[in-house]
């Protein structure tokens, strides 16, 4: 039993990220940089609660930019004091991180935007280049911003040895297991209880915090990860449910209604081609609900077919989505643990007082 207190113990009292982000609250609960989806309100929101919230990539690149500053008007018209005064209105840094998507990504765009309103964190991802991609972005962010934080998310055991090894290291690994919905690793991922800790011993001697994530919808999940040895979790999925998310009314509610992600939910790059998206490398390849156009795709019919009434449904609003819908509901392995929509600000205390439950309940004599 007293190992098992060391254990939890230590990954759920770690300094790392209270020392950086003074306003947090362990266990530490991140809402991960989904695309278009965490806005501003929702970062700040989690931010507020005592959690960090990211705000994700936009549909072009100054979005970043508008969100940010959209963050500030947040600052100035809310009577919280849960900021220390580096992270309040006038201050050094906005308690939010942005994330950015790399393959894509406009560097030139996402360094005015750190210079302009210096974000606490950024969280880096899928560079078509390989580290010395990162590298680049992670040197040119820190001259634009220095201080700021530096995450990259990594899928295998190789991407977060090369991370540490490089001249540019990140403060920060994502340590992403296959569970994960939206893009993570296509054919070579593993699944976060096997991943984790040998990442965690392969990177042993750096000086990188680690974060886990990846089918995580609950206090169980934060719990099951912190005893892994990871020193926060984040959660992309669970937060899609959340009031503050930019989201179609339909895509979040068959976030809420399916079940089963086992049965429910694939891995391919058929709804980024549906959507025109092409660019994506190989590698990683997006995890989503099973609808007609896969099912129909499974049965043979044609790609033109299948884009023609993709685009047809992309009309008719919130019943594009769901079991009889044909556009992108990106989500992970753990969707059936998600059963209610719930404020964001709510739903990161809730989360951190069922994993604090959890632990105490596990360490009692």
């Amino acid at each position: 039993m007293e190992s098992l207190r060391a254990v939890v113990g230590a990954a759920h009292s770690h300094g790392r990220f209270a020392n950086v982000f003074p306003w947090m609250v362990s266990p530490f609960v991140i809402a991960a940089p989904m695309r278009v989806f965490t806005g501003p309100e929702l970062a700040f929101a989690v931010s507020a609660s005592g959690g960090l919230g990211f705000i994700g990539p936009g549909v072009k690149p100054e979005d970043t930019a508008t969100d940010l500053a959209t963050v500030q008007e947040l600052l100035r018209n809310t009577s919280l004091t849960a900021f220390p005064t580096a992270f309040s209105v006038g201050g050094e840094r906005l308690p939010v991180g942005v994330g950015f998507q790399l393959w894509n990504g406009n560097l030139k765009a996402a360094t005015k935007a750190v210079k302009d309103y210096h974000p606490c964190a950024a969280w880096l991802f899928a560079p078509r280049n390989g580290q010395g991609e990162l590298d680049e972005w992670a040197a040119t962010l820190r001259e634009a911003s220095p201080g700021i934080h530096i995450w990259h998310q990594v899928g295998t055991v190789q991407e977060s040895v090369e991370a540490a090894k490089s001249p540019h290291p990140p403060d920060v690994l994502v340590v992403q297991g296959a569970e994960a919905g939206g893009h993570g690793r296509a054919t070579d991922g593993l699944g976060l209880m096997a991943l984790f800790p040998e990442v965690a011993d392969s990177v042993r001697d750096a000086n990188m915090a680690l974060v886990a994530a990846g089918g995580i919808a609950d206090g169980r999940g934060i719990a099951a990860a912190l005893a892994l040895g990871a020193h926060g979790v984040a959660m992309g999925t669970r937060f899609l449910a959340s009031s503050e998310a930019r989201i179609s009314k339909g895509y979040q509610n068959e976030v809420v209604r399916v079940k089963d992600g086992a049965h429910s939910t694939t891995r391919t790059q058929l709804y980024n081609h549906l959507r025109g998206t092409m660019g994506w490398p190989e590698q990683w390849s997006p995890r989503g609900i099973i609808n007609k156009s896969w099912t129909e795709h499974q049965a043979g019919v044609p790609f033109d077919e299948l884009k023609k009434r993709h685009d047809e449904a992309m009309k008719t609003g919130d019943d594009a989505w769901g079991v009889d819908g044909r556009v992108a509901t990106y989500a992970s392995a753990a969707v059936g643990l998600v059963h209610c929509i719930e404020d964001a600000s709510k739903l990161t205390v809730r989360l951190r007082d069922e994993a604090k439950s959890i632990i105490h309940e596990l360490c009692r004599d």
